[in-house]
């Protein structure tokens, strides 16, 4: 089964800086979409940033453009968020998920999720 483990959530106050990590097990990670996204209180869930593991496409929401950066490591099956310059509209639970090919960074193209972790940004 895949299975796919957020880790690097937390509190930081605006303008701070945090990265989360994706560990992914139980596939490789030679050709396919990898994803974070992020749902706030309230709110659908939105594409935050994506990167293809076998060119390094990328794809940015605007909303995060200059400020977020995402990375993979493809020997260690780990995705990276960093996350530059918070804001506290950034404050949400993010999840790490992969799917077939990269497409456009929306959930619904996504089908392996994994457990979220909680981003809180403090003005």
């Amino acid at each position: 089964e895949v299975q796919l483990v957020e880790s690097g959530g937390g509190l930081v106050q605006a303008g701070g800086s945090l990265r989360l990590s994706c560990a992914a097990s139980q596939f490789t990670f030679d050709d396919i979409g990898l994803g974070w996204f992020r749902q706030a209180p309230g709110k659908e869930r939105e594409g935050v940033s994506c990167i293809s593991s076998s060119d390094g496409t990328t794809y940015y929401a605007n909303s995060v453009k200059g400020r977020f950066t995402i990375s993979r490591d493809n020997a260690k099956n780990t995705v990276y968020l960093q996350m530059n310059s918070l804001k506290f509209e950034d404050t949400a639970v993010y999840y790490c998920a992969a799917a077939p090919v990269l497409g456009t960074c929306t959930p619904h193209e996504y089908a392996n999720w994994g457990q979220g972790t909680q981003v809180t940004v403090s003005s």
